[in-house]
């Protein structure tokens, strides 16, 4: 049988047949691909990039981020053009000739590719790779390198060259958490873009390859940034000279904790709080997501007071904490220690996930480890404190200390904890005296009235009697100025009960801004009720205002990515007259008293100019205070414990040596600092009194003045 042969033309024709079905097949692949997964216009005009928010204290300096991906945007005239160059260098030389998709450098990565049985070569131009950034996945696969082509030639349709590379340097990951240029030269190099050098712009485009490896690794990193100059002066971006001096330049890179922003971070969570409660019907975020928009929260903080105010905490709780350490005796405390020890046990890791059968045994473990126990003791034992300072003029929130240092070093994770200035309610003893006395001036008194000051007690209406300890020595009358200097507990009491009333004082407070519950007791006179520190403070701050309270106020303003404005605090806002200027003026001229020469004149070893403020001490020395003011400034300090079943041990723990010194040494700071720009004025209490006031005027040496401590267990039965 003879076997017939194809002609050449039919195999030709089976050829071409098959070369045509084969480009049916892919063209209907590519089409099929293309049509799923690919970038709508609107995601093309309007690329979703996850940005961080910016919170900017009032003086410029970056406080945090609140991102889900650590990214700002940088727009292209504020990239160095060393970065720019570097990234065309080393990524893709033909990067202003093409039209997304190199061909001939695809063609060279094929045959290379196909040679070495492997993908050994890629070939993704700069535009390649933006569109992956911003659109894909870093899948291997064929289908995803045809969307990403095609995503590439409609990118270049789009957008410019320059807004490409803009683009492009704010979407790549360079390590360490950090994704865009200026989030990157920030956590490596502690700086804005436009300050880096040529040789920091070739290492931070040498982390696009290896990120992890090259900022880990400084030998390879630097290796890495001498090939991309050395590929920079072959294209001719840089001289000789220029590749000598950057390839010899050292790298310099800043530590986690130089480049931490860190110094506010209560008042920064207080704000994020704020912003995340914000309803429908008080949206300063204008609907944008707080954590993705990249907005930018201008704060009232000054960030040179926080400074300051950071260096006053740490210095006086230093000395302050072993004092208290060499008082505290756990030998007399070990019921207490049991319950301490046993509440740590059940809220400790290994106790919560182990099964039930095993909880005895951990315990047990943990009960006897020294480590364990000490840890719980040195915790339970740490003092903490809360400082604010507010601008009284406009409720303008300066600087705010959440916690104490030694806490936040024990458990880093408290820096977002418990705020001591907003989220905690103590009583503030004596420190609540000045609203009894402005009360009782509204009623007609005057500061030279005086009042006996003798023991006292009264029969209240629930057949109680009231005999609050802390009289004066000697009794007879004393005027409101020595009664309020020393803290005389029965010259408040009077007040209250014969000259105003609680439900005025509590009216009082009301007009101040305190919103905590207050109860309308005759106790409430010796600060029986509790209150929020941030409350107190600005409620000091109309005394120093001419009676008029300014609620407190952290935001100024806030923008989105583009700067425009999304919300705008007006400063001073809405404020509302809480007492005469009479009144505030005359409780200017007591309160001065217990700074010169009363419970709070430890102060004058750091602060010597006009200031007036009120101490607090409550039962058992558990929690001290003081709050005063300057003619600029009003600011409240609280010292305690988290545990109420700790306290101080003895007179150490009264506010005029637990608190007032803490507010002195940020004082002094303060005022010694010319570029914060407060003047050393007196306070406006008459019309003339507004000239600067020299140190030489206030030289009232510290006094050992014992403070008053309230004691709300004063109460005892009539007899029948």
């Amino acid at each position: 049988m003879k076997i017939r042969r194809p002609s050449p033309t039919s195999v030709v024709r089976w050829f071409v047949s098959g070369i045509l079905f084969f480009t049916a097949v892919v063209l209907v692949y590519a089409a099929i691909v293309l049509s799923s997964g690919l970038p709508t216009l609107e995601q093309l005009e309007n690329p979703r990039q996850d940005l961080a928010t910016q919170v900017y204290s009032a003086d410029g300096v970056l406080l945090e981020h609140f991102a889900t991906t650590r990214r700002t945007y940088t727009p292209y005239d504020s990239i160095p053009k060393g970065f720019i160059d570097a990234l065309v260098a080393t990524e893709d030389r033909a990067f202003r000739d093409h039209w997304g998709v190199h061909t001939m450098r695809v063609v060279k990565a094929m045959v290379k590719n196909v040679f070495a049985m492997r993908t050994k070569e890629g070939a993704s131009t700069i535009t390649q790779q933006l569109a992956r950034n911003l659109y894909f996945t870093q899948e291997q696969s064929l289908a995803r390198k045809i969307r990403e082509a095609w995503t590439a030639f409609q990118i270049e349709r789009t957008y410019t060259k320059d807004e490409i590379l803009e683009m492009y340097a704010n979407a790549v990951y360079y390590g360490r958490g950090a994704y865009g240029i200026r989030v990157a030269s920030q956590v490596y190099f502690g700086k804005e873009p436009m300050k880096l050098s040529l040789a920091e712009c070739a290492w931070l485009v040498g982390l696009f390859k290896a990120p992890e490896r090259y900022n880990t690794d400084d030998s390879a990193g630097i290796a890495r940034r001498n090939l991309i100059l050395t590929m920079m002066i072959e294209e001719g971006y840089i001289t000789n000279q220029q590749w000598m001096d950057a390839t010899a330049e050292p790298l310099v890179k800043s530590t986690p904790a130089q480049t931490y922003r860190g110094i506010a971070p209560h008042f920064v969570e207080m704000i994020r709080q704020q912003l995340s409660r914000d309803g429908a019907d008080n949206d300063r975020l204008n609907g944008y997501d707080l954590y993705r928009d990249g907005l930018v929260i201008h704060t009232t903080l000054n960030a040179k007071i926080q400074k300051y105010a950071n260096e006053a905490v740490a210095e006086h709780l230093e000395g302050y904490q072993k004092t208290f350490d060499q008082q505290w005796s756990w030998k007399r405390q070990q019921k207490l220690l049991d319950a301490l020890i046993d509440r740590a046990i059940r809220q400790h890791s290994d106790y919560a996930s182990a099964p039930t059968a095993k909880k005895k045994r951990v315990a047990d473990r943990l009960r006897t480890s020294k480590v364990f126990v000490d840890s719980v003791k040195r915790s339970v034992t740490t003092i903490q404190t809360g400082l604010v300072v507010l601008d009284p003029h406009t409720g303008a929130i300066l600087a705010m200390v959440g916690a104490s240092p030694r806490a936040m070093r024990l458990n880093p994770a408290s820096r977002y904890s418990l705020n001591h200035v907003t989220q905690i309610r103590r009583q503030p003893g004596s420190a609540f005296k000045p609203f009894v006395y402005a009360s009782a001036l509204e009623e007609g008194l005057s500061t030279e009235t005086t009042i006996e000051s003798g023991p006292f007690s009264t029969v209240l209406s629930s057949g109680d009697v009231w005999a609050p300890r802390g009289s004066s020595k000697d009794g007879g009358p004393m005027t409101l100025r020595q009664a309020l200097k020393f803290s005389t507990n029965s010259v408040a009491a009077r007040l209250i009960t014969e000259h105003t009333s609680a439900s005025k004082v509590v009216d009082l407070c009301q007009r101040l801004g305190i919103s905590s519950p207050l109860r309308t007791v005759p106790s409430i006179a010796l600060g029986s009720v509790e209150v929020t520190p941030l409350e107190l403070v600005s409620a000091y701050g109309a005394f120093v205002n001419q009676g008029v309270h300014v609620p407190p106020t952290a935001i100024t303003r806030i923008e989105d990515r583009m700067g425009n404005v999304l919300h705008e605090a007006r400063l001073p806002r809405t404020v509302s007259d809480a007492m005469s200027p009479n009144v505030a003026r005359d409780m200017i001229s007591l309160m001065r008293g217990v700074v010169d020469g009363g419970t709070a004149s430890r102060i004058r070893q750091y602060y010597k100019h006009d200031a007036a403020g009120k101490t607090g001490t409550t039962n058992d020395f558990a929690d001290a205070w003081f709050v005063g003011y300057t003619p600029q400034l009003v600011c409240g300090v609280w010292v305690g414990f988290d545990d109420r079943r700790i306290a101080f041990t003895g007179d150490y723990g009264q506010g005029g040596r637990a608190a007032a010194p803490a507010w002195g040494r940020l004082m002094q700071k303060v005022y010694n600092d010319g570029e914060i720009g407060f003047r050393q004025t007196r306070f406006a209490i008459h019309a003339d009194s507004t000239d600067t006031l020299t140190p030489e005027i206030i030289t009232t040496p510290p006094n050992e003045q014992i403070d008053d401590v309230v004691q709300p267990d004063s109460l005892r039965r009539t007899m029948p």
